[in-house]
């Protein structure tokens, strides 16, 4: 099974920059696709969706406060946040703990994270949806909710080769370069 779904995640997923060229194996796909429709609360429990965040490029980091890579990343993606993030860019991370929204605040809590807001999917239905199949996964994602690649597996998101990364797409807004912009954004 798990060679099927590596298998299924290969085809979908081809990559337009080869993952020994793009900081800590970032894959770019060969063309946007639309992100599904996924559901999830905030932390106080109000219902919300990616398409609150139109309008922005956003960093959706899939993880789980269980999870030993993703709690390591997790300030690095948290200083990434108070250094790219505002109206143009938002690191939204998405926890898939069954515990609920405290689980999460009680995590940030201990370990000083200041700038990422609570989003949570305790029913662990945005995985399959967004063809997660490790955590932490993480999904770039254009002003007009189209994805633009993915990381499977941690990062140190607030190292300069990352924002190096990150930042054409941030100044451009609609998050797209061809293939000559992006390796020059390298």
């Amino acid at each position: 099974m798990k060679w099927l779904l590596l298998a299924l995640l290969t085809a979908f997923y081809p990559a337009t920059v080869a993952a020994a060229g793009s900081p800590q194996n970032f894959v770019f796909l060969n063309s946007p696709r639309p992100v599904p429709e996924v559901h999830f609360t905030d932390g106080e429990g109000r219902p919300r969706t990616l398409a609150d965040f139109h309008g922005k490029v956003v960093l959706l980091n899939v993880w789980a406060a269980w999870c030993v890579p993703c709690r390591k990343e997790m300030p690095t993606l948290d200083r990434l946040q108070a250094a790219l993030g505002g109206m143009d860019f938002e690191v939204v991370t998405l926890s898939l703990d069954r515990g609920g929204p405290e689980v999460v605040k009680k995590f940030y809590a201990e370990i000083g994270i200041e700038h990422l807001a609570v989003h949570i999917d305790p029913s662990s239905k945005a995985s399959s949806v967004l063809a997660v199949i490790g955590l932490p996964t993480t999904l770039l994602i254009d002003a007009q909710g189209q994805e633009l690649g993915r990381l499977i597996g941690p990062a140190d998101w607030d190292a300069p080769e990352m924002i190096t990364l990150l930042r054409p797409f941030i100044t451009r807004k609609q998050g797209r370069l061809d293939p000559q912009q992006r390796e020059q954004s390298l």
